[in-house]
């Protein structure tokens, strides 16, 4: 046998230990699922269901470690992967739960999902009290009115 393991497996892997108690561990096994992401090997469907548990992670988890790493790794995920709306719309309905930084993440992943549904929810971070979060919100919008103005691309 030759030690080889997929990327599929490598995620799996780091599903099944991200039950830890540890959370530096925890941690560890969320900086694999990104590396994995990061690299574009997985299929689109399983890119979705990594992001889908990552949103989880997110918007679940006590720990701001693991709710900034889950966060990254989304955000990771958004250079060689197209994210559908629908697989981080979780993130938008929870958007007002989120502190600055991590708010931050969110922003910029939801600014790259190329669907103008979501406008409404970024536009309002523009006169957030936090320049950081008025900045990531002024590129998601960016982002998102650039694709409005090419002809044939984003979501209709």
């Amino acid at each position: 046998m030759s030690g080889y393991r997929s990327p599929e497996e490598w995620v799996e892997s780091a599903w099944q230990e991200l039950d830890a108690p540890d959370t530096g561990r925890r941690d560890s096994c969320l900086e694999v699922v990104c590396d994995v992401l990061e690299t574009g090997r997985l299929a689109q469907a399983d890119a979705e269901r990594a992001i889908e548990r990552l949103v989880a992670v997110a918007l679940s988890d006590e720990s701001h470690t693991l709710r900034e790493s889950a966060l990254h790794a989304i955000c990771t995920a958004t250079t060689p992967y197209e994210l559908p709306y629908r697989v981080v719309e979780p993130l938008a309905a929870g958007v007002d739960g989120f502190e600055p930084l991590l708010l931050g993440y969110v922003l910029a992943v939801l600014g790259s999902t190329d669907d103008r549904a979501v406008l409404p929810v970024v536009e309002r971070f523009l006169r957030h009290h936090h320049p950081y979060v008025r900045s990531e919100a002024a590129d998601a919008v960016n982002e998102l009115r650039r694709l409005r103005e090419s002809p044939g691309e984003g979501a209709a």
